[in-house]
């Protein structure tokens, strides 16, 4: 991997066409959430099933806490098409068969001249596409658990969202002005815009009951 590559660092903003041969930047499929992205051998490798497979067991807490999940494999389109399906994948696969991202951050798997694919990656980015943690999956070992994934993204969210902790000092204060700035998902429905109901459902959180964030 590029030495500038590294948490802290900002990560390419890679344009790459979908498994519905859509053009997708990692900026778009990230919006202002976390996003875990891995960088897969491809169809032909077990070890990418098994952790595919994982993360697709792993897809509905990521879909439910404001979290985003994408990959980028060296498989054409047909080919990367049957990757998503058989590991049951409900989120974006990207397509690099011109390996540009392989090219791009050094890291081709000079050991499998046969495939020529990227040696594998799981990282976790911040908003903005900022480098949280890097892994190296050469060897299976080296690619995160659905445990270091939940303490990574634990960390990050209580980095980026104001409203992770709504004891934080000034925070109920804006709720009752108004202010939906620091509260994410309701800040991009304008102050006022909350009806009772709502109001009275985000409230319940404190006592255990739903809440939209």
């Amino acid at each position: 991997m590029r030495s500038d590559i590294a948490p802290g660092a900002t990560f390419p903003d890679y344009e790459l066409p979908d498994h519905e041969t859509n053009p997708r930047k990692l900026s778009e499929l990230q919006g202002d959430d976390p996003l875990i992205l891995t960088l897969a051998r491809g169809h032909y490798c077990p070890k990418e099933h098994q952790q595919h497979l994982e993360l697709a067991a792993f897809y509905p807490k990521i879909a439910v806490a404001y979290t985003q999940i994408a990959t980028i494999a060296t498989d054409e389109h047909h080919t990367l098409q049957e990757f998503r399906n058989s590991v049951g994948a409900q989120r974006p696969f990207l397509s690099d068969p011109g390996r540009v991202v392989q090219k791009d951050l050094d890291i081709q798997e000079y050991t499998d001249p046969e495939n020529d694919p990227m040696i594998p990656h799981t990282i976790v980015l911040k908003p903005g596409l900022v480098v949280h943690s890097i892994y190296n999956g050469y060897w299976f070992w080296g690619r995160p658990s659905v445990v270091d994934l939940w303490q990574d993204l634990r960390a990050v969210g209580e980095e980026v969202r104001p409203d992770w902790d709504l004891s934080k000092p000034g925070l109920r204060e804006a709720w009752d002005s108004g202010d939906l700035a620091p509260f994410h998902g309701w800040n991009k429905r304008g102050a006022g815009s909350r009806s009772a109901e709502e109001s009275r459902s985000y409230e319940a959180a404190g006592s255990g009951g739903s809440t939209s964030s």
